[in-house]
Formats: C-alpha cells, structure tokens, sequence
C-alpha cells in the first residue's frame, strides 16, 4: 500500500470537504483510495472575477500510479515519540515561562517521563483573562498577570496564528497534532494560514496544563525566577520568589529558559548573574486599523467580497526604500482590535487580537520599522529594552497617563498635524484613546519610514493609505530585544541552562517558539 499527494486541486469557494475527496476519486476512478486526508488549503484570490480553493489531499492506495507534476508518492511523516526515551534524571528539570515554547518543553519532557515542574510568574488562564479584562475596561493594571505575563505567554491575546517561516518537519507536526489533541480547530493541520483564535487558545492551553500534570508535571503559578546559583560553570540551583516575597531554592541540572520577550527583569538578572547575551535588533511602530469590509473589498473584489465562504480578508506587505528603511506589516488581525499590551506601570503597549470568528468591524496589523544599535545609542546587551521603554513611556505621557493610547489618522500622520478628528475608522483599543502627533513620539527616521512606506503599500493595497485609517501607538514588543547565547545543544555558557522560544531570541510566533521547546526537550533527552 503506497501514499501518495494530490497537489493543485482546484475547487470552487463553496465545497465542502467531502466534494473535494469525491474528486479525487473521480479522478483515480479506476482504483481503491483510502485514508483520504486534506494537506493544505489555500485561496487563490489572483483574478477577482474568479476566486477558487487550491487544495492537496493525501491518500493510501494499493496500486501504482504513475507519479506527474501534480501526484507524487510521500513516506509517512516521521514522528517524535517521547514515551519511548528511557533517560534517568538526577532532579527534577525546570521549565520557566508556560507559553508555547515553555509548554511544549514540559509537555514532551513529562511524556518522557521527566516530571517537570513549570515556574509561571503569572496567574492560570482562566483568572489571567479576568485580570486583562478588567485592565482593558477599567485601566486596573496588574503587573503580576497581564497580556504579557501568565499561562500561555503573549500568544494567548493575539489571533493565535500559526504561520511560520520555519521549515514545517516532525517538531512542528508535533505541536500541530498536540494543539488539536488539546482543543485547537482541526483545520490547522492544512489551513496554509492556520489560525486559532483567542478563545479557542484559552480552552487549548488549560488542556495542554492538565495533560502534563496527568503525565506528572507540576505547575506552580505566581511564582517568579529571580535567581541562579552555579558552580564552576554548571548549574546547581535555582531561586524562586512567591508573591508574598518569601524565596526557597530548587536543586536541579536542567533549567529552561521559555521566558517570553517582555521579562525583562529575568534578562537583567541573568545579565548580572553572568549568562552571555547580546542585543538583538527588533522593530517598533504602530498598529494601523481599517475598515474590515473595505480590505475584503480590495483583496476579493466587488464580485466576492460579501461571500460567506470567504471570511476575513488577510494581508501581508513590505516594502524597501532608500537609505535602507524597510516597512513592514505583522501580525494582521482580521476582524480583530487593538488591545492594551503592556506589563508595566506607566507605560502603553499595543498588540492585536482576534477571536476565532474573525468578525469585528476593523481589521488591523502592527505596521513596523526595524531598529538596532544606531537607534539605540548603545553597543550594550540591554540597550534595546531601554530604547522599549523610552518610548512606551512617552506612548503613555501621550495617551493622558491614564492608560489610553496615543492615536493619529493617517491623514493627520502624512500633513503632519495632532490628530483632533475621527473619521469612518473607530479606534478599537480600550479602555480609551487620545489623539495625538507622533513626531513627540518617534524619530524623525521612523516618522518618514512610516510616511512613505505607507504610501508604497496603497500601492500593493488599494485602499492601505486611506487617511482616514487610524494609526495606535506604540508597538514596541513585535519580538525580543536581546538573545541568550546558546551552542549546539542549547546549552548557555552555564550549562544547564537552555534557553528557547521568542523571548530567548530563537523564534517569532506561536509555533516556531513551539517548536523550540520540542527541539530542546529531544536534545535534552538525547533523541537528536
């Protein structure tokens, strides 16, 4: 019995799933095809009068067929088997940090039987939303547990999309498979861009919390990593802090470092405690809000637009202008808002988020300058978290200081004035916004860099540089300002200690930050 893939299935929008196999078979007509099963979906949106699904379907059959462009045999997907490692540990390892890479880390270590025990700072899922919810309606900042810091990590208030530019092999089909054992849609094992939703993602991570304690994992939350001891370069112990500021210490040779990109007093402890690092350039912007129907409009066209088959429309675009500036878009919410991210007191951070649904009125994405030691100031490790923190300072004093967040059309950003109207584009973040002239805010570098890449993107875009689409600042936690230096093995210059995901500088999103935490639980228990 071969496998075989069926790659460049074109279909019309409104299929369903069971048409797509019967297809196939229809194709294969002659032969016995079993164990149909979708790869990937993705819509080709080139020709606006003639939208169509493009679909690849995997299938077992007993007969030969002749291999074409379009059909080609496949071995079956390797797979990652933690059960089967049969490794002693001399203590317990330590995970700290449970967002993607921090809990698939502990997942794999706890099927290995390793009993993890996972250091979390902030609160578990269900009490973390509670607290960003009455953050985003009341401007009551808790800086134990907000949209940065608690279970799940900064992931859990986003789209929760998948997409990555790693190469998809057997540590990312491990933490697809996982996700959708704990509760994420099935969809994302073939959607080319995959989302889960916020809500989906607070029921996924409290399941995949469960399945490690089941496996004899340990949580403990509202508990922070404020400390190393060392001996000649190997790791001995770590110190923990509870809320009420008592410490006790934790014996053991296998720290993981799933820290995320906002804690930033663990990376200068870790700095002070002599764990090598360097600065990282990252980027910094705003978030740009339009009109849901309007960018469905310009991606689907006059003809489909509407279709309920569809849902909403997506973007990504970059562009390169002169002096080496680049402008680029992340983390596109469609149907989504722009939400209040920060984790300190006195500052404003932005971010987006979606619901599974997708259905909000405005879409919106981080609009995003890259920056690095010129803007900095600084050769040091820790200079870029200073520059963060400069401007979400200023982002703050901007918004009124009182936790709203300093906006401006894109009209008022090009003529170079405060804003003092809305046009047919309503802010979405909350609790409240003011408007406001980034020039206070940003570099003149910047300010220009978002001035004409804007323009070039309603190039690619039509409908991108409306003036009336409101600009929400600041973005300035698109990734993580500095990286942890590790080797071959994950391992730091005090072994022991492995440092993984985005925080630590090694991935940019939910399933590559993922995918770390499998890569380095295999490495820790010799599988690769």
């Amino acid at each position: 019995m071969a496998r075989y893939r069926l790659n460049n299935i074109k279909m019309p929008i409104n299929v369903e799933d069971e048409a797509v196999f019967s297809s196939v078979k229809e194709k294969f007509s002659g032969a016995v095809l079993k164990n149909l099963r979708l790869v990937k979906k993705s819509l080709d949106a080139r020709h606006k009068d003639n939208l169509f699904f493009v679909y690849a379907v995997e299938f077992d059959c007993a007969q030969n067929l002749p291999e074409s462009a379009d059909l080609t045999a496949v071995e079956d997907e390797e797979k990652l088997d933690f059960k089967r490692v049969n490794v002693c540990f001399k203590s317990r390892p330590i995970v700290i940090g449970a967002g993607p890479a921090g809990m698939m880390a502990a997942l794999c270590l706890a099927q290995a039987g390793a009993k993890p025990i996972v250091i979390e700072r902030g609160a578990p899922v269900k009490e973390r939303k509670l607290a960003v919810e009455k953050f985003w309606k009341t401007g009551k900042l808790s800086t134990v547990t907000n949209v940065q810091f608690g279970e799940g990590g900064a992931g859990t208030f986003s789209d929760g999309k998948l997409m990555t530019g790693i190469k998809k092999d057997k540590y990312t089909a491990k933490v697809m498979n996982e996700f959708v054992g704990a509760g994420a849609p099935k969809e994302i094992l073939y959607l080319a861009k995959p989302h889960i939703g916020t809500d989906n993602l607070l029921t996924m991570t409290e399941n995949l919390r469960e399945k490690i304690i089941a496996l004899g994992g340990e949580y403990r939350f509202y508990e922070k990593f404020v400390g190393i001891k060392q001996q000649s370069g190997q790791l001995q112990a770590v110190i923990i802090e509870r809320l009420d500021g008592t410490r006790y210490e934790l014996i053991t040779d296998a720290l993981i470092l799933a820290l995320g990109h906002s804690a930033r007093d663990t990376f200068k402890m870790l700095y002070e405690a002599g764990v090598d690092m360097a600065q990282k350039p990252f980027a910094v912007g705003v978030r740009i809000e339009h009109l849901q129907s309007d960018i469905n409009l310009s991606q689907y066209g006059k003809t489909f637009y509407r279709s309920p088959y569809l849902g909403a429309a997506d973007y990504k675009l970059a562009v390169h202008l002169s002096d080496n500036r680049n402008l680029y878009t992340f983390c596109m919410c469609p149907g989504g808002v722009v939400v209040a991210a920060t984790s300190i007191t006195g500052h404003v951070v932005t971010n987006g988020m979606s619901y599974f649904k997708r259905d909000k009125e405005n879409a919106n994405a981080a609009l995003l300058v890259n920056v690095d030691e010129k803007d900095f100031g600084s050769a040091h490790p820790l200079a870029g978290i200073e520059y963060q923190e400069t401007l979400e300072k200023k982002a703050f004093e901007l918004g009124g200081s009182d936790y709203s967040a300093p906006v401006q059309t894109l009209g008022d950003l090009l003529n170079g004035v405060k804003t003092t109207r809305l046009g047919k584009v309503k802010p979405s973040y909350k609790p409240s916004v003011k408007g406001a002239d980034f020039r206070e805010l940003f570099s003149k570098r910047i300010i220009d860099t978002l001035k004409e890449g804007v323009l070039e993107m309603g190039k690619k875009l039509k409908g991108f540089d409306d003036k009336e689409a409101v600009l929400t600042a600041v973005e300035s936690r698109s990734s993580s300002p500095v990286r942890i230096i590790r080797d071959e093995n994950f391992n730091t210059n005090v072994k022991g200690i492995y440092p993984i995901g985005e925080g630590a500088g090694y991935a940019g999103g939910i399933t590559s930050a993922a995918a770390d935490g499998v890569k380095c639980a295999a490495k820790i228990l010799g599988m690769q």
